[in-house]
């Protein structure tokens, strides 16, 4: 019988992409990305490309939520998904993040989606 390869597990849920989010410049936040990545969020109309403008996007969203937390994560090398939940507005938000990598673990695209469906509007017309 064999024994069951447990992945390594982050410090906590979102750790690397907390991370990643933080970093402190977007010449730091640029390293972990592929020059073509792409964010599709159903908070948007139409996906954000490139680096630059996703740290804009971040950069512009994380003082929206009064309070936003990861509360699980699985993955792979080449996908990573995070669950979280949060407040915007006084009320609660919770949805998914999926992380994609390429072959040298450059981001290549995040799903970003938001529920329930009246925090999902709410979102986009404050963004």
């Amino acid at each position: 019988m064999s024994e069951a390869i447990q992945p390594e597990q982050p410090p906590y849920p979102g750790a690397a992409w907390t991370e990643i989010v933080s970093r402190p410049t977007l010449e730091k936040f640029s390293f972990a990305f592929a020059s073509d990545v792409a964010l599709e969020a159903s908070v948007l109309s139409r996906p954000i490309m490139g680096p630059t403008d996703l740290w804009a996007f971040f950069q512009a969203t994380r003082a929206m939520y009064e309070r936003i937390g990861f509360t699980h994560e699985i993955g792979t090398k080449a996908r990573t998904c995070l669950e979280w939940e949060g407040v915007f507005a006084d009320k609660p938000v919770a949805g998914v993040t999926i992380i994609t990598r390429d072959d040298r673990g450059a981001i290549t695209s995040v799903r970003l989606h938001h529920r329930p469906f009246d925090q999902v509007v709410a979102f986009a017309e404050t963004i």
